[in-house]
């Protein structure tokens, strides 16, 4: 059984971290697996109650990045319209099966901050689900969560990902 080690400094004291390789990459696989079935169901649901439309949340929009958002709800909703369920879906699909593992993660966590940061008021705080999926992506994406039980165990071993600068940036 292999072991990962993280020995670091964090405010001033030495840090050591010990994780134990079949329980950390089952844990990571259970979280991909979950988040994956989170986004696909979500986009599945939105696609299957077509159209879908984006406009009223984007309008009433009252977090930081509210001026895109309004600008989208009056020039360009489409865009947003068609991209949310697809992408909701397209992340959940590649999440569960672990293809293209930390693209699907990063993009995401992508939606998931452009969520927390559109959230209407933080009624409950900052600390919402909003934040907690954006950090359940981040998770996946920075532990390579598709290398257990997913596709990109195989993708990785092949040429092609062997020889490319991009491929540890995509699989995983």
């Amino acid at each position: 059984m292999s072991t990962v080690e993280l020995d670091t400094r964090l405010l001033g004291s030495d840090v050591n971290l010990e994780l134990s390789g079949a329980w950390a990459s089952y844990w990571v696989a259970f979280l991909r697996l979950l988040t994956g079935y989170w986004f696909l169901h979500a986009g599945l649901t939105k696609l299957m109650e077509w159209p879908f439309s984006a406009q009223g949340y984007m309008a009433h929009a009252t977090g930081v990045l509210a001026p895109i958002e309004h600008w989208f709800a009056a020039n360009a909703v489409w865009l947003p319209n068609v991209m949310v369920p697809v992408g909701e879906f397209l992340i959940g699909l590649g999440l569960i099966v672990g293809c293209l593992t930390r693209l699907a993660a990063f993009n995401g966590a992508l939606l998931m901050a452009f969520f927390y940061f559109t959230n209407h008021g933080w009624a409950h705080g900052m600390v919402n689900g909003d934040l907690m999926g954006l950090l359940l992506f981040v998770t996946v994406a920075v532990f390579g969560a598709g290398r257990v039980w997913g596709v990109d165990q195989y993708l990785e071993r092949t040429d092609w990902a062997k020889n490319s600068r991009i491929a540890p940036y995509l699989l995983g």
